[in-house]
């Protein structure tokens, strides 16, 4: 039986640790931006990205989680641009020539429009390489028995945290940000995105 409660607070822990080091890096200021489109456009997804990454896990770990991260920046980019055109691609849409070995490369330069040797692309590649690399030690600090249930629970939910972390960093990159409003009538306040 898996322990639903350490899950969710483990989850917990690695989204604070992420948004804390998204806001040291100043591509996020200390909230995950997010729409329910967004997020649930990751339960389409992610069977798709588990069974492409789960292989990768013993020789590439970072690449296995960090690559979420990327996926969760094209489609905050989609969705900003022509989400009713977007908002069903297949997942292999965001493969590159060697298929889930390059996604990072291809959504980098077809979805985001970034040239690999650009400053962007740099900055990117190196937030996601230390984001994929943070999650890592915090699931190793867990001490859970490799390839258990819990293993794989931990790990799902770390690809999670990095798919919506890096959706918000392509939002703030995109001009988003909360700001908290008065509605009319309704006498409270409330953030939107």
């Amino acid at each position: 039986m898996v322990n639903k409660v350490y899950l969710e607070n483990f989850e917990s822990r690695l989204m604070d640790e992420l948004l804390r080091l998204c806001t040291q890096y100043n591509v996020l200021e200390g909230t995950l931006l997010s729409t329910e489109d967004i997020d649930a456009r990751w339960h389409d997804l992610a069977p798709e990205y588990v069974a492409d990454a789960v292989p990768n896990i013993a020789d590439y770990p970072t690449v296995a989680i960090a690559w979420a991260g990327y996926v969760g920046m094209a489609v905050a980019h989609q969705w900003d641009g022509d989400w009713a055109a977007h908002s069903k691609d297949e997942y292999k849409s965001y493969y590159g020539p060697a298929g889930f070995d390059d996604m990072d490369e291809n959504i980098v330069q077809k979805v985001l429009g970034f040239h690999l040797e650009s400053q962007e692309a740099k900055n990117i590649e190196q937030m996601m390489r230390r984001l994929g690399e943070t999650a890592l030690t915090l699931i190793r600090r867990e001490n859970i028995e490799p390839q258990s249930p819990m293993a794989f629970h931990a790990y799902a939910r770390a690809i999670k945290v990095l798919y919506r972390i890096g959706a918000a960093i392509e939002l703030k990159r995109l001009g988003y940000k909360f700001e908290q409003v008065t509605l009319p009538n309704m006498g409270g306040g409330g953030a939107v995105c």
